[in-house]
């Protein structure tokens, strides 16, 4: 039974980690911090501005660690926020521990590289419930295919 469990959290690590990975190639560097700041900062202040519903659709996409750190400090009755994207970039970099110049490009990565990991369309389908300055901010690395599907 030990073992199984030990596993289950190795297998949970794993996952995590090929995540980081992958966001890491849209990144000229491979610190794990940097990648992991930025990601989280993606996570949360997206998760911020969805629904409660949208909020949770997204959350099941991500592998369980991720998930986690999604959803850490979040309180449901405050959202959506409805920040309009100078907010929103505000609370990025204050996250993300970057500079408010590079959010636009850090977002985009992050979006890109979320579209790419999890299920086809749920990354444009999560952005359709945001407001649409913020999702411009968000969108704009994404396929033309992945276009979003208004709710």
């Amino acid at each position: 039974m030990t073992g199984t469990k030990v596993m289950i959290f190795e297998q949970a690590g794993q996952d995590a980690r090929r995540w980081g990975r992958e966001i890491a190639h849209g990144f000229p560097t491979d610190d794990e911090r940097f990648v992991y700041r930025v990601l989280r900062a993606w996570l949360r202040t997206v998760r911020d501005e969805l629904s409660v519903p949208a909020a949770a659709h997204l959350a099941a996409q991500l592998p369980d660690l991720l998930r986690g750190t999604y959803y850490e400090g979040w309180n449901p009755s405050r959202t959506p926020r409805g920040d309009h994207a100078r907010e929103f970039a505000e609370r990025f970099a204050r996250e993300a521990h970057i500079s408010a110049k590079d959010v636009p490009t850090a977002a985009r990565v992050i979006t890109c590289r979320l579209d790419r990991l999890m299920s086809r369309g749920q990354v444009p389908k999560a952005l359709a419930h945001i407001p649409h300055d913020i999702r411009a901010l968000l969108e704009s690395a994404l396929p033309a295919s992945s276009g979003t599907h208004e709710a």
